[in-house]
């Protein structure tokens, strides 16, 4: 099953108590922090573009970028009505294009938790590296093993709506450290009954030190960690870190 299908017509929906000004006035912070106040921005795993309208909202030049033909569907949806001059780009994480080079690069709602082998994040992060102005900057955020195994774990986690319903269970597996997510969707219908929609979701935990690693294999500066919506080093008990890594190696004449 494809993830963010169905789903992306409810997204935002159930996603309606995520303080995203908030996490958008600390994602602005952190660029500024490391000095990309303007220019050309790429979000990866932009999903229905809330984010990407925000980051457009103050100032940066942006571009979209997801694997999901309906999460994009509500993007442009929201550009048209925004009227923000935004790209989106319908391209995997894994093999995005682009053509040329960004100021900076981000990356949250924990997308690069969805990258489920060494491997692929490698690659990921020498994507990154590989359009990033000289000395750009990658900011981004995961989800950590602490969240996965101490507040997800098992749980079920439903809620109900008079536009619609959704339960949504959690597998860990400490071995492996992947989590899956089993969705089931509840949507209304014209006739007044409602459709049952299934959806599942793989995400995989990373140890800090396994992110610097794959970063600084990739090419890039391991710069700072923190633990979400601060400027403090991560706890233990950290459920959400923001990573943040710059570009090297190339000239900036």
């Amino acid at each position: 099953m494809e993830a963010y299908t169905e789903f992306a017509k409810v997204y935002d929906l159930f996603m309606d108590n995520i303080d995203y000004p908030r996490w958008c006035r600390y994602l602005t912070g952190l660029l500024k922090k490391y000095g990309v106040s303007e220019g050309l921005v790429l979000e990866l795993g932009c999903g229905t573009g809330t984010m990407t309208e925000l980051l457009a909202g103050q100032g940066y030049d942006m571009i979209g970028v997801d694997n999901s033909e309906e999460m994009l569907a509500k993007a442009i949806e929201k550009r048209v009505e925004s009227g923000q001059n935004i790209l989106y780009l319908l391209q995997d994480m894994r093999e995005f294009e682009l053509y040329g080079t960004v100021r900076a690069v981000v990356s949250v709602c924990d997308s690069m938790n969805y990258i489920l082998t060494e491997e692929d994040l490698l690659q990921v992060f020498s994507l990154v590296n590989n359009y990033l102005d000289p000395g750009g900057i990658f900011v981004f955020d995961l989800n950590t093993v602490y969240k996965y195994k101490e507040i997800l774990g098992d749980q079920v986690i439903a809620e109900d709506r008079e536009e619609g319903s959704f339960i949504w269970e959690n597998q860990y597996d400490e071995e492996t450290r992947e989590n899956l997510y089993q969705l089931v969707l509840f949507l209304p219908r014209e006739d007044g009954l409602y459709e049952r929609y299934e959806e599942i979701h793989y995400q995989k935990a990373y140890t800090i030190e396994k992110i610097r690693k794959l970063l600084e294999k990739a090419g890039m500066e391991f710069v700072a960690v923190y633990d979400a919506f601060t400027e403090e080093p991560p706890l233990e008990s950290s459920e959400r870190v923001y990573v943040v890594a710059r570009e090297k190696g190339k000239s900036r004449e």
